[in-house]
């Protein structure tokens, strides 16, 4: 019996998962986290064969709270859970010792063969993204691009991140089109989610999205 934890902090997805994974002979869900700080205390706690985490987790994000687990629990292996699978993602989420990598709209089938493969001591990764993090720039955003960024991620309409960083609005345009295009993002959430998971920004900043997007029009 593999011995699994689960992270992630939609409660509706969470559960979804708990069932999926719980509905296989060979997996067991022995614990549950909603926040990143609680990801390596019930790690130590229950100790489980393999946790799989969320990357965007409130707090403590996914990929801190797996070099951490690792570190206290060597004997537990990490599967990130994340909604957007980019080569720097993937880069820092090998530096966190993490053994496997699937993004969320891949099939149930494949997470759970990749926790089975995991458990044994395989790295389950996907070639082609593993040799595009091999290739991946550092953080390609200057300082003020990435202040752009994040007080767009918190909201700010393109006036107000003109206001807040002394600047004029058709600058402030400049710097989005310019972050859009180093990022290789369509929209300025796209952006907001690429920088969050490759680390350039806070983890958890722009994690309302449904706000974002509402406010990226005006």
């Amino acid at each position: 019996m593999i011995r699994l934890m689960l992270a992630e902090d939609m409660h509706l997805i969470r559960k979804a998962l708990v069932a999926l994974l719980s509905s296989e002979d060979d997996l067991e869900v022995v614990a549950e986290a909603d926040k990143g700080e609680d990801i390596v205390r019930l790690g130590c706690l229950r100790r489980p064969d393999v946790a799989v985490l969320d990357i965007g987790m409130p707090g403590v994000d996914g990929l801190t709270a797996a070099a951490e687990l690792h570190r206290r629990l060597p004997s537990c292996r990490t599967v990130v859970l994340t909604g957007l699978g980019t080569p720097m993602a993937l880069r820092k989420a090998l530096d966190a010792n993490v053994r496997g990598f699937v993004v969320k709209d891949a099939s149930p089938g494949h997470l759970v063969d990749c926790i089975r493969r995991v458990a044994k001591g395989e790295r389950v990764i996907d070639p082609e993204l593993a040799v595009a993090a091999l290739d991946a720039d550092s953080n390609p955003l200057t300082a003020r691009e990435l202040d752009v960024l994040e007080t767009a991620a918190g909201g700010a309409t393109v006036g107000e991140i003109a206001d807040r960083l002394s600047l004029s609005r058709g600058t402030v345009r400049n710097y989005l089109s310019r972050i859009l295009t180093k990022v290789g993002a369509r929209s300025r959430v796209e952006a907001i989610q690429i920088a969050s998971e490759c680390g350039w920004l806070w983890p958890a900043v722009g994690r309302d999205i449904g706000i974002l997007r509402y406010r990226s029009r005006r």
